[in-house]
């Protein structure tokens, strides 16, 4: 009878992991909807200073501001059973007191990955800005630039890379029963890690935002949409090929009518 785990005790465990879960899923829906509300905000602003000039420098940082917290709105919710299993974890393993903590190192890497990713793409941004290849409304100024992105995206979604990563991304409990480390920095390692994975999984949808309008919200919405559901649904290897079918024969569409 020594070895039994009394009642009361099973009871405050539970109520203690589920209080753990509630926090850190409060927590991540406010980031994902601050970052929504920027978005918004910046969409906004960026209207209203259609026409206008502004410094290298200064664009440049708005630029990677901009995809930076677009990253964390979009992926963060595909991210979220990920992050709510390394918070069980975290309190199955005893490490009372260091939940939070330790849950946002975690975030933390996952987001220095897409933080390094929207540092590459928005000096693509300002590249392609410069070379007229983008119109005011941030889209590609060219049929077959379009159309080569949607091909291209297509193509995408069936190379074994992309297979790889996003099994990977779907599988979190096998991510951390092989890749687990302990202390800040093997925490914000195993987030950076796991954020790479989900880069090499979607960063090629990203760029069809250059078709849509990088700063057309219903978009950005529709494709972070999708993200979760090829992550979480049962056959979301299928509707990730199939998906990159649509993509392929939207570009060649495009051409055609070109």
């Amino acid at each position: 009878m020594g070895g039994l785990i009394p009642p009361k005790a099973i009871d405050r465990g539970i109520e203690s992991t589920l209080r753990d879960r509630s926090v850190v899923a409060a927590s991540l829906v406010l980031v994902v909807a601050l970052a929504w509300l920027y978005l918004w905000h910046d969409a906004a602003m960026m209207a209203d200073m259609a026409g206008m000039t502004m410094p290298l420098p200064g664009l440049f940082v708005m630029t990677f501001l901009m995809w930076t917290v677009m990253m964390a709105g979009m992926m963060l919710p595909g991210a979220a059973p990920a992050i709510l299993l390394y918070a069980a974890m975290v309190r199955r393993n005893g490490e009372r007191g260091t939940l939070l903590p330790a849950v946002w190192i975690f975030v933390g890497g996952y987001l220095a990955a897409w933080t390094a990713f929207s540092l590459a793409v928005a000096a693509m941004q300002i590249a392609m800005e410069r070379a007229a290849m983008l119109t005011p409304a941030m889209t590609a100024a060219h049929t077959g630039l379009s159309a080569g992105i949607l091909i291209a995206a297509g193509v995408y979604q069936w190379l074994p890379l992309k297979n790889v990563c996003l099994a990977w991304c779907r599988q979190p409990l096998q991510f951390f029963l092989t890749r687990w480390r302990s202390g800040a920095a093997g925490t914000f390692r195993m987030g950076a890690e796991h954020g790479m994975y989900c880069v090499g999984c979607c960063w090629a949808l990203m760029l069809l935002l250059f078709v849509a309008g990088v700063m057309n919200l219903l978009w950005v919405a529709l494709i972070a949409a999708f993200v979760l559901l090829e992550k979480l649904l049962p056959a979301g290897v299928l509707t990730a090929r199939l998906a990159g079918a649509a993509l392929v024969l939207a570009g060649v569409g495009l051409l055609m009518r070109s």
